[in-house]
């Protein structure tokens, strides 16, 4: 008797927990396995992105910018937030650069700008002047407060100007009668609806006062905040922000060590409370093999130091990595050893697991644990995210986000092309520039050959992010589509596997014809 369609797709086409341990004996990645499409009811843009790593850190779309010195600073994590996702700012930059690079991120956008910058009456315009210049401010306008917090008016940008350096503030500003200001009790129900009802009924101010029956000052809005917040509630994927309207963003942090090889507690959690005081969502403590005692021993001293923080960890391949970081405290574990395309781990040291196997292993204890994964590294096309995340709660990029505009690195011509640098944090240069910590050395040690584990690469400008994750983030809405899953736990219970040959992923790429580029 012949067997029903459901039956033979059910011999052919596994869910996770039969097809990965059917496969047990093999380490599977990407390009190995394809996925069997269903009945669908769901049109690719009706579908929903969202993924909690931990609470408080929600994002709109599943992706995170790695903390790679090549791929992320402030104007990629602001780039990656305003899109709805997340970056990590690398830790191969000094201490107090690194505060400011989060800084740069968490004052971008606000709702209400709850410690804006401020001038004292006694001020002179030229200090003013100075700390522009030094601040690197885009503004020029400021409220004026005394030592009590008390606001005395608003210091304009018309005269903020070197003719009148020898100025008082006090002298120049434009006193608290003549400023228009709300009480923080007309706030509290909807402050960006009552901000926005205030500039829509006030043509030519863009600027709002908040003080309370005291006369303090609360904070302010400006109308292009609260004009960009009112148009993303339309967006089909909102800007990732945190519960003040702030964009999130993520910084990674070194098990640093002192001269005794221990860990430096004081250098850490200083430099963790100066974070956490700039408002950071994240912490990834990002080391190429996370199953250490010392990366251990830094995230229980974190997670002692900082309860609420969201802690990232990692990186590892097996249950028991995974079980040992939640265990120590981490919210999120990033799963990935040797897949990135600079990354040679497993050729230099003969370790590390193909990426799916490794996910699968990770998303069951995760499960158990209570714990998020992510699925860093190895990712060469859209399709790929949509695989990892058939097990993975969001997937790190580098790669693919290195070519854009707001990546760092040196630009370069090469036969007409432009190019940027691209490094793995496990190449000598990324090493000696502060990540060999990352990879158990010490940049210090120059009795010892530091032992390479990344190249050093270009990756040709590919424009905008804004452009590249349109494209990433169509190609999964389209994969999701062809599962008719409606969202990502949809995804991760629908997905089926199948094994392909060489011959069979020769055949899922174009071939057999002269491909052209479509003009633009």
């Amino acid at each position: 008797m012949a067997a029903s369609s459901a039956s033979l797709d059910d011999q052919f086409y596994q869910p996770a927990d039969t097809f990965f341990p059917g496969s047990h004996r093999v380490g599977l990645t990407y390009d190995d396995v394809t996925l069997a499409t269903l009945y669908s009811e769901i049109l690719p843009r009706d579908t929903q992105l969202d993924t909690r790593l931990a609470e408080g850190l929600h994002l709109h779309i599943p992706i995170i910018s790695s903390d790679m010195d090549t791929v992320t600073e402030s104007r990629m994590a602001i780039a990656m937030a305003l899109n709805g996702g997340l970056g990590l700012i690398h830790y191969n930059m000094s201490e107090r650069d690194q505060l400011s690079e989060v800084s740069r991120v968490k004052n971008h956008v606000h709702g209400l700008i709850q410690d804006p910058i401020k001038v004292a009456p006694d001020q002179l315009i030229g200090d003013v002047l100075e700390m522009i210049e030094k601040r690197k401010f885009a503004f020029s306008t400021f409220p004026v407060v005394d030592a009590h917090g008390t606001l005395h008016g608003l210091l304009s940008g018309h005269v903020v100007k070197p003719r009148y350096a020898n100025r008082k503030v006090a002298d120049s500003l434009t006193p608290r009668s003549q400023v228009q200001t709300l009480n923080v009790r007309e706030i509290a129900a909807d402050p960006i609806a009552r901000a926005d009802k205030f500039f829509t009924d006030h043509p030519g101010i863009h600027k709002l006062l908040v003080v309370d029956d005291a006369g303090k000052l609360h904070g302010l809005f400006t109308m292009s905040d609260i004009e960009r917040i009112t148009q993303e509630r339309n967006a089909q994927f909102k800007p990732a922000r945190d519960a003040q309207f702030r964009l999130l963003v993520g910084a990674a942090v070194s098990a640093t060590r002192n001269a005794f090889g221990e860990l430096d507690r004081d250098r850490i959690l200083t430099h963790l409370g100066g974070l956490v005081e700039r408002g950071v969502d994240a912490v990834a403590v990002s080391t190429a093999h996370g199953h250490t005692k010392g990366v251990g021993d830094t995230v229980r001293m974190i997670r002692d130091a900082f309860p609420q923080l969201a802690i990232i960890a990692g990186n590892v391949t097996t249950a028991a990595g995974v079980e040992f970081l939640a265990d120590c405290g981490a919210n999120t574990i990033k799963i990935g050893q040797g897949p990135g395309s600079i990354c040679t781990t497993r050729v230099v040291a003969g370790v590390g697991i193909p990426q799916l196997t490794a996910l699968y292993i990770a998303s069951r204890t995760a499960a158990r644990k209570g714990v998020s994964i992510l699925a860093d590294g190895g990712i060469t096309k859209s399709g790929d995210i949509v695989k990892a995340l058939t097990l993975a709660d969001a997937v790190i990029c580098g790669s693919l986000l290195a070519g854009c505009a707001e990546a760092p690195g040196e630009l370069m011509e090469i036969s007409g092309k432009i190019y940027k640098q691209y490094r793995g944090m496990g190449s000598l240069a990324a090493m000696k520039a502060g990540s060999a910590a990352r990879y158990g050395h010490d940049k210090q040690d120059t009795t010892r050959k530091i032992a390479a584990e990344g190249v050093e690469a270009l990756k040709e400008v590919s424009g905008s992010l804004d452009k590249v994750l349109a494209q990433l983030i169509g190609g999964i809405q389209s994969g999701m589509g062809y599962l008719g899953a409606a969202n990502l736990t949809d995804l991760r219970e629908r997905a089926r596997y199948i094994r392909v040959t060489p011959a069979g992923q020769r055949e899922a790429a174009p071939h057999d014809v002269i491909e052209v580029k479509a003009s633009q």
